[in-house]
């Protein structure tokens, strides 16, 4: 087998071996109502696995992102992605070279930082990738969608289609994500190719654009309404006041029997705000980001943090063969991350340190699950303490 990097030649040769992989073919332009999924591709960071005799039968590619940590700080990630091995070469090894490989082009790139969105929940974790956000659904009855109280929210409501507002949706979607921790960017590109999944792609959709008072945008929800059931792809503010009033919007349409928010943020107060906090009912929750740290105290370094404190940590990273013990001392939000020989507080792997990386998953949780291993009493509470975020991480953006 051999395994090598793509170049701007490999197109056709990437798209059909992961099609094929995943039994699929390959849509045309305009298909689906938008763009092509690997028409944002980047083929200087793309993997292919031939054969001794040239055949192609695995491949994997990344994306340039940025991502928000806790503390709004932004930092560039690898969004892994186009990640598949032929039916007839499954578990012979290709996929596990594939990876090794595409980390080591990695930190060769200086990047420290991974991230996916995982098919099957058994694959990546034996690759150093943990799950760091969740996702799922809350559905409201429009007939128990009252609210308890009114909220005044000033400003406007405006449904626009898809194509008139595109540029609306850029600006405010830059906007949320460079403040919620969790979220990736959205390359211009993405948006001008119409990649992705809806609304990137620019299907049939209405979007309901929030104005404040001074008639900036500053939210929007993109939804389609069939049958009855008016379903958001995803809403879209930093504000919950404006939330609130997308919901409203939503609850109030005409021809509604139910809505259901996809991608609904952990801990949103949406459901208080109801007169009956059972009509809004969560369903299909979900892993979504996973993230790989490539090297520890950099990563460490550049999150923000909210409490101060000390923790010796002893990070094993079995698919590298590496083993480190690190000293994490967090003063007035910032952290130092440096190797040390004292003794651990906590012994963990690297993939369940992606996991509490981003705050969503708490370390005393996977110590009770049994994969973090604490050396003290005070251990967990250090950990919880160091390693939440002021709010609750989240990620929506499909690749």
């Amino acid at each position: 087998m051999k395994i090598r990097s793509t170049t701007s030649l490999d197109l056709d040769v990437l798209v059909d071996t992961v099609h094929t992989a995943f039994g699929r073919f390959p849509e045309t332009p305009g298909e689906n109502g938008g763009g092509l999924w690997w028409s944002a591709v980047e083929m200087d960071r793309g993997v292919l696995a031939f054969t001794d005799d040239g055949k192609a039968v695995g491949t994997a590619t990344a994306y340039s992102f940025e991502l928000t940590l806790p503390g709004d700080v932004l930092v560039p990630a690898a969004g892994i992605t186009g990640v598949g091995v032929l039916p007839t070469h499954r578990r012979q090894g290709v996929l596990t070279g594939m990876m090794r490989f595409q980390l080591a082009e990695l930190r060769q790139r200086g990047e420290f930082l991974a991230v996916l969105l995982a098919t099957e929940g058994g694959i990546y974790g034996r690759f150093g990738y943990g799950p760091a956000t969740y996702t799922r659904r809350l559905t409201v009855q429009r007939s128990q969608g009252a609210f308890r109280a009114d909220r005044a929210v000033s400003g406007s409501i405006e449904v626009l289609k898809r194509p008139e507002c595109g540029g609306i949706m850029e600006e405010v979607y830059d906007r949320y994500r460079r403040a919620q921790p969790g979220a990736l960017s959205r390359p211009r590109r993405w948006w001008e190719l119409g990649a992705g999944m809806p609304p990137v792609v620019p299907a049939p959709r209405y979007v309901a654009v929030h104005r404040d008072a001074d008639g900036v945008p500053d939210g929007y929800a993109g939804y389609t309404l069939t049958d009855g059931s008016l379903v958001i792809d995803e809403t879209i503010t930093g504000d919950d006041a404006v939330f609130t009033a997308l919901a409203r919007f939503a609850l109030d349409h005409d021809l509604v029997t139910e809505v259901t928010f996809k991608h609904f943020p952990t801990g949103h107060p949406l459901r208080w705000q109801l007169a009956d906090i059972n009509a809004g009912q969560l369903s299909s929750e979900i892993d979504w980001l996973w993230v790989r740290l490539l090297d520890v105290p950099r990563a460490l370094t550049a999150r923000g943090y909210v409490g101060d404190g000390e923790l010796v940590l002893d990070v094993d990273d079995p698919f590298l063969g590496e083993h480190g013990r690190y000293l994490l001392t967090v003063r007035d939000g910032r952290a130092e991350c440096v190797p040390t020989d004292r003794a651990q507080d906590l012994s963990l792997d690297v993939r369940d340190l992606g996991s509490i990386y981003l705050g969503g998953t708490t370390p005393s949780t996977l110590i009770r699950a049994g994969h973090l291993r604490a050396h003290s009493s005070a251990a967990a509470l250090t950990a919880d303490s160091l390693f939440r975020s002021a709010h609750p991480p989240h990620c929506l953006h499909w690749f």
